[in-house]
């Protein structure tokens, strides 16, 4: 009778190589979680560096981050509401990256979508609310997807670099919408802030029933899911991503770059022009100077930690928005400015971009021994 012991990994069935295998099938996988991960953690080491050189606690800076943004019902609610812009404005970005293009315009097209959504739901003082209401969303996407297309067009037939055009129709959007809301469109009521006429009580959008989270977070998860199944399960998405791969591949074998770049562009501007919307018709009810509040910049850096991809996109508006929602407890508390909380943001991008060069490079994540 023989008394060898067999070896522990075969009497419960793993192959030796079983670990290496795993990583191999899931290390890119891995690494989008983990990098952007320690990204940010290493952005809030930074931020807590910086505000103990002012004499503040590190420690007492990450609760009262925590508090203002999940501590409470009251916070998650807050949070919630400014991570709907954030979705929407973050899809600008990451739909138009599946074509190989960097898109940073949403604040410009959310701009122009609450510029449109406004003009509508003004010029219909007959309409029933629910016939406003879609056609102030008809009107926000469509200005908006016009908007971002504009600089697809630019892009495809006359050469022009999309990123810098983008941007420069962000204050080109700006400009317009100062422009009529100090004058054909502003209300002489308006003051000491000039605005348009509101958009009257029947016609905002309301809150989700039982909180004071305006309806806008759910169009801004709907929109996202949609969108990955367009990029990730259609056939369309399939050759926007082809064509991102490799656009001159994607020319000899047929496909219509021209068309999908001016469609994907029109879709990444109408999802920042519904943001627009939203704010008119759930926040503000009205267009002033107020709508430029950075929802387009964050988006950028909402879109890049989630590596463009649109349902990463939905967690992390909801930890930017979070962010954003404490800085004022950070200003109450510790007595810090409340841009403060642009800082972090902008050290959490460039430590977001400066990770992009890790990726395919950490080796046990290959499985490699």
């Amino acid at each position: 009778m023989t008394t060898d012991a067999a070896d522990p990994a075969e009497a419960i069935g793993i192959a030796p190589a079983a670990d290496a295998g795993f990583l191999q099938r899931y290390g890119a996988s891995i690494e989008y979680i983990l990098i952007p991960g320690a990204a940010l953690v290493g952005a809030l080491a930074v931020f807590g560096v910086f505000v103990a050189l002012f004499g503040k606690s590190p420690l007492d800076l990450y609760f009262y981050m925590y508090q203002g943004a999940f501590g409470t019902w009251f916070s998650w609610q807050n949070t919630l509401t400014r991570a709907a812009p954030l979705i929407l404005t973050a899809l600008c970005t990451a739909l138009p990256a599946q074509l190989g293009m960097v898109i940073i315009g949403g604040e410009g097209a959310l701009l122009i979508g609450a510029l449109s959504a406004t003009s509508i739901a003004l010029a219909m003082p007959w309409a029933p609310p629910l016939v406003v209401q879609v056609a102030m969303v008809c009107a926000g996407v469509a200005g908006g997807g016009l908007w971002i297309m504009l600089a697809g067009a630019m892009r495809q037939y006359r050469g022009v670099n999309e990123t810098i055009s983008s941007l420069l129709l962000v204050y080109i959007g700006l400009a317009i919408l100062n422009h009529l809301v100090e004058g054909p469109m502003r209300d002489p009521g308006s003051l000491n802030k000039p605005s348009t006429r509101e958009i009257g009580a029947a016609n905002m959008i309301g809150s989700i029933p039982g909180t004071d989270i305006h309806w806008g977070l759910v169009f801004g998860v709907i929109a996202a899911i949609a969108s990955y199944i367009l990029i990730y399960h259609t056939v369309f998405g399939f050759a926007a991503r082809v064509a991102g791969g490799n656009i001159r591949a994607a020319k000899i074998v047929g496909l219509g770059v021209s068309k999908l770049i001016l469609t994907i562009c029109f879709l990444a501007g109408g999802a920042a022009g519904l943001a627009g919307m939203i704010e008119v018709a759930a926040v503000q009810g009205r267009t002033n100077a107020n709508l430029a509040a950075g929802y387009g910049f964050t988006g950028i850096l909402v879109a890049f930690l989630a590596r463009q991809n649109p349902l990463a996109i939905i967690p992390v508006a909801i930890l930017l928005g979070g962010i954003s929602a404490s800085g004022g407890l950070l200003q109450r508390r510790l007595g810090l400015p409340d841009a403060s909380v642009q800082v972090l943001q902008g050290i959490i991008f460039v430590f977001v971009l400066a990770s992009d060069a890790l990726y395919g490079r950490i080796g046990f994540l290959k499985g490699k021994s």
